[in-house]
């Protein structure tokens, strides 16, 4: 039986791999959290107290592991100074197998920290799954939940289409291959590519009211999430995925959901019908 330790486990996707591994007869799963009494409640499984920073929690995280699930924490940009221990740790404990949610196009854009783990990770000698995930549908029912509930999306990303791919579809994809031990690189998007007009003019069908899409300038934008979120550091990276949609970088779509779990990807109408009721 593979024993698999779940980083970022009680997150957009991690929660869904923990649920996923319960449910499979071939592993067991360890939730690692900074707040391992928390992550129980909410999870329901084995937790253990996990800190990239904090290499004292290292030994009993990695205990008896086969396999990882590896999340980088948004605030640790810093690779080799915060993210490299820990992995060093797990090759030294034994842990055999890592699948990594990556981002899509990492493998293109050395400057994003995910490039630098991916790098690493091919060279330290282990089993390794890169998930290169394109942008969450359900960043739309969490980060932007409160506009779309007032009947708005405002996003820089002008015509520019965006290949969404649900967060339920990429922790599948990490379940297999966990427990299979798959190799490789795979870009998870959904089925289509959608422009933010389309977006709306679906959540309005699904919701039987109005949510409209003005596009701000980037300045603009900048400035009103900066008012509502106070973290600098996620607005910039907000702005940069939007950006990237308007200029056309983020329309690709792959058949690599399908060919790992021999079904279509989640499309976007079904994503906002099962969501439904976070916007109502």
């Amino acid at each position: 039986m593979t024993h698999v330790l779940v980083t970022g486990a009680t997150g957009t996707v991690g929660h869904h791999v923990v649920d996923g591994l319960r449910a499979a007869p071939d592993a067991s799963v360890t939730a690692a959290s900074r707040d391992p009494v928390r992550a129980r409640d909410r999870l329901d499984c084995a937790t253990v107290r996990f800190d990239f920073t904090d290499p004292t929690t290292y030994r009993d995280a990695y205990a008896d592991v086969d396999a990882m699930f590896l999340v980088r924490p948004p605030a640790l940009s810093r690779v080799r100074r915060d993210v490299v221990p820990a992995l060093a740790a797990a090759v030294g404990a034994g842990v055999e197998r890592v699948v990594f949610l990556s981002v899509i196009g990492a493998d293109r854009n050395p400057i994003v920290p995910h490039a630098r783990i991916e790098s690493w990770l091919e060279d330290a000698g282990l089993e390794t799954t890169f998930l290169r995930a394109s942008f969450f549908m359900q960043n739309l029912s969490t980060t932007h939940r409160e506009e779309i509930r007032d009947g708005r999306l405002a996003v820089p990303a002008g015509t520019g289409k965006t290949s969404f791919v649900d967060a339920r579809d990429v922790a599948a994809v990490a379940v297999r291959t966990l427990r299979t031990g798959t190799a490789g690189a795979y870009d998870l998007t959904g089925p289509e590519a959608l422009d933010y007009d389309a977006v709306c003019r679906q959540l309005s069908a699904v919701l039987d009211r109005d949510v409209e899409y003005t596009d701000p300038s980037l300045p603009r934008f900048l400035v009103s999430r900066y008012r509502l979120e106070g973290d600098l550091s996620k607005v910039a990276v907000m702005a940069a995925i939007y950006t990237t949609a308007r200029f056309g970088l983020a329309d690709r779509v792959t058949d690599d959901v399908r060919t790992v779990l021999d079904r279509p990807p989640i499309d976007f109408r079904t994503f906002a019908r099962d969501n439904r009721s976070v916007w109502t």
